[in-house]
């Protein structure tokens, strides 16, 4: 199949298959006769399993590392499992620290309990203790290194 048709068969995009090629991690054919490249069910496969990682947040070096677990005929689960296992342990620690995030901004929006000036000034909120939580994979709008 062209590449059209393994973008509708995968659910992805030409562009992220394309990119996945250029990763190496799909690798598919070449029709001699004018070099158009020829997906194969494998491909496929592998192109759906892409998917559903970066669905369920796996970034793309976990990708890599299931794709040639999954590629060996001497897989053991246990090393899916392991992977898995780290992965969990990463959204746990991430999820402690958005409820470190949410209670931060809980405190913010108390310390505001009406409409006058001094209750929104920036010296107040500044004293709310914003900081970025261990582990957050993202900054706080706002939240700058040098003043």
């Amino acid at each position: 199949m062209n590449i059209g048709q393994a973008a509708q068969a995968s659910g992805l995009s030409t562009k992220a298959i394309r990119y996945y090629e250029d990763l190496g991690l799909v690798v598919p054919e070449r029709d001699q006769s004018n070099d158009y490249r020829v997906y194969s069910s494998r491909n496929v496969e592998h192109l759906r399993f892409l998917c559903r990682a970066r669905a369920v947040g796996l970034n793309l070096e976990e990708c890599s590392n299931l794709l040639a677990i999954y590629s060996d005929p001497e897989r053991r689960c246990a090393q899916v499992k392991a992977l898995v296992a780290e992965k969990i342990a990463l959204v746990d620690q991430q999820l402690s620290s958005l409820a470190a995030l949410r209670e931060t901004l809980a405190g913010m929006a108390n310390e505001c309990t009406g409409n006058t000036a001094d209750e929104i000034s920036p010296e107040r909120i500044h004293g709310a203790q914003i900081g970025k939580p261990a582990g957050m994979a993202f900054t706080l709008v706002g939240e700058s290194d040098t003043p």
